[in-house]
């Protein structure tokens, strides 16, 4: 009996599915101009939810303040509020403090390994086209005259790990959200 009920409701199934018009959209380009759905590539939503904080302190609005011990970014409201994110920091030996601007903001960028880099690990790709698989994600916000970034993943599930090389990994969904408040100029303080 359950055996034909189950062949019955996946008959139906298929018959709704070859019932759907040639023409039709997939969501990817009613919603998004054809733009990929960066926050579901793969299953991966952020491991870490974005949420608006009470943040202290006499911050400029506008100003970016990374935790690296918490593994979060604040992105400063103003009237004692924060946007915190979560994010991915240097693994041991490449994490690093200081204060630096926002010198650079870029959607979907190319990546180019550096020669340290590509020294610890050979098997890397001298040069990547931006895209949905290069590991600097849909944005990058470049720090200073630094080869650090603020920059998507391809990897969300490293999210509130210490695995990079000095940057800051945020989730794609994550990262065009900030990269669409900051301005460039914007001042960065990454504390230890």
């Amino acid at each position: 009996m359950w055996s034909r009920l189950i062949a019955a409701a996946l008959v139906a199934g298929a018959l709704l599915t070859l019932a759907a018009p040639a023409g039709a959209q997939s969501y990817d380009e009613r919603f998004t101009g054809g733009a990929p759905r960066v926050g579901l590539y793969r299953g991966y939503g952020s491991p870490i939810a974005k949420t608006t904080v009470s943040f202290p302190g006499d911050y400029s609005p506008g100003t970016i303040i990374v935790n690296t011990t918490e593994r979060r970014l604040y992105y400063v409201l103003g009237a004692g509020e924060a946007i915190r994110y979560g994010i991915g920091v240097g693994r041991i030996g490449f994490s690093w403090a200081g204060v630096t601007r926002v010198s650079a903001k870029k959607e979907w960028p190319d990546w180019t390994p550096p020669a340290q880099m590509i020294a610890r690990r050979p098997d890397l790709p001298r040069h990547m086209k931006g895209g949905i698989e290069n590991p600097l994600g849909a944005r990058a916000m470049y720090l200073g005259s630094s080869l650090y970034r603020i920059h998507g993943s391809n990897e969300p599930e490293t999210i509130g790990q210490a695995v990079s090389s000095g940057c800051f990994r945020m989730t794609n969904d994550d990262v065009i959200d900030l990269y669409n408040r900051v301005n460039v100029g914007a001042k960065v303080i990454v504390l230890r």
